[in-house]
């Protein structure tokens, strides 16, 4: 169960990289994500909410998965939220990208939504830092999870900002 746990909290081991494990946990989430809904619009280009659904329950058992797993390499470990722990990023960055599709038509927004999820986990803005100081695998999920809504309402403000442009349409 330990190493099942591990495997689960570090995608793979993945956050086991020496250099930025949260940001390598956050690139698997970001490409999964891109994929997923890529493939949503096109295998089902007249009902693609279905599978977004489906993808979304997913995303749900992944969260879960993730505090149970992260709770128990936490303890395991003696360390609140061990930077090995990437499941967190991983889960947060996917939900960024389901909650704001568009992202696979707009490149740069794909970009943008990268770098604004990482420097809102980095920074943690109220209530993020509190959720982190949560005990267990909860404070270690739910921050990213926060990270993700305060990014996904950023991008929204802005894909609509921009298409109230005259020039963008």
């Amino acid at each position: 169960m330990r190493l099942i746990a591990r495997v689960i909290a570090t995608v793979g081991f993945l956050g086991h990289v020496p250099v930025a494990p949260g940001t390598a946990g956050s690139l698997v989430g970001w490409l999964a994500g891109l994929l997923l809904v890529s493939a949503a619009a096109g295998t089902f280009p007249d009902n693609p909410q279905a599978l977004l659904a489906w993808m979304w329950v997913g995303l749900a058992a992944g969260f879960g998965l993730g505090v149970v797993a992260s709770q128990r390499v936490e303890r395991d470990s003696g360390e609140h939220d061990p930077p090995a722990v990437v499941i967190d990023e991983c889960v947060g960055m996917s939900a960024v990208v389901f909650a704001c599709p568009f992202l696979v038509e707009i490149p740069w927004m794909a970009v943008a939504a990268f770098v604004v999820f990482r420097l809102l986990d980095i920074v943690k803005p109220p209530p993020l830092k509190w959720l982190s100081r949560r005990p267990g695998g909860w404070g270690i999920m739910l921050d990213d999870l926060g990270a993700s809504g305060y990014t996904a309402l950023i991008l929204w403000l802005v894909f609509f900002g921009l298409r109230r442009l005259p020039w963008v349409g």
